[in-house]
């Protein structure tokens, strides 16, 4: 048990080497790392709340929120290679299930959108990034190799191989080859919706303009072949009709 527990720390310092380029060594990574040190409490506090010593469970979850700033029910069910980069206002819920290799960032929710008991918070699969202050609501799946936009909101399930902006969150990327979240490399729904709606208005005001040429020639052939030379001759056109 210690050695398998000993070998998941080693996974996760291992881990932030490999998503952080900020990390210099372990010792820094031990000492320094808020998101390492909530995931050893967590793990911690998961082994008791399975033996069913629920208040020490809480008590260490606490102090691992006093601690880091990182809150993660005990009860919570997280894999292995898991980071949590930064770390400030990360909120696990009771009943989320995590996989493994998966990187969340500052400020990101994982919350329940009811009262009741039983499965109430997401379920998040295997190679997913969630960016900073993304909220994910409800008993929803997440797919694998999902990536979840900065502040977005995701409040219903994510096909595998994914990517999800806006608020609320919508699928804007498939067939994704790999998960790290760059950030600027994210599209904007919103952005491309509105450059289709102003390149419709400069179509339609061409049209337009090509129908008052139109027009305005047309006028003019029907004024020449009546021999119509100016607005006066027109006037008294329409007054002979009359």
């Amino acid at each position: 048990m210690l050695k398998n527990f000993f070998s998941k720390i080693k996974e996760d310092i291992n881990c932030y080497f490999e998503r952080d380029p900020a990390a210099r060594s372990v010792l820094e990574i031990i000492l320094c790392y808020p998101g390492f040190h909530a995931t050893i409490l967590h793990r911690i506090a998961h082994f008791f709340w399975r033996k069913k010593f629920f208040l020490l469970a809480r008590l260490i979850s606490h102090f691992s929120r006093f601690l880091t700033g990182i809150e993660i029910h005990p009860g919570a069910k997280i894999g292995r290679r898991f980071v949590i980069d930064h770390g400030m206002g990360v909120v696990i819920g009771e009943t989320t299930e995590i996989g493994d290799d998966v990187t969340i960032y500052h400020g990101v929710t994982l919350g329940g959108t009811t009262w009741r008991k039983g499965k109430r918070h997401p379920t998040i699969k295997n190679n997913v990034v969630i960016g900073s202050g993304a909220k994910i609501l409800g008993n929803i799946v997440i797919g694998e190799n999902v990536r979840i936009g900065s502040n977005s909101v995701v409040v219903k399930d994510v096909p595998p191989n994914s990517t999800v902006v806006g608020v609320p969150g919508k699928t804007v990327r498939k067939k994704l080859k790999e998960a790290p979240l760059d950030h600027h490399l994210l599209p904007d729904p919103e952005a491309k919706a509105l450059t289709v709606l102003i390149e419709k208005l400069i179509k339609i005001e061409e049209e337009l303009k090509s129908l008052n040429e139109l027009h305005e020639d047309a006028k003019e052939e029907i004024l020449k072949n009546l021999n119509i030379k100016d607005i006066k001759d027109l006037e008294e056109l329409k007054k002979t009709l009359k």
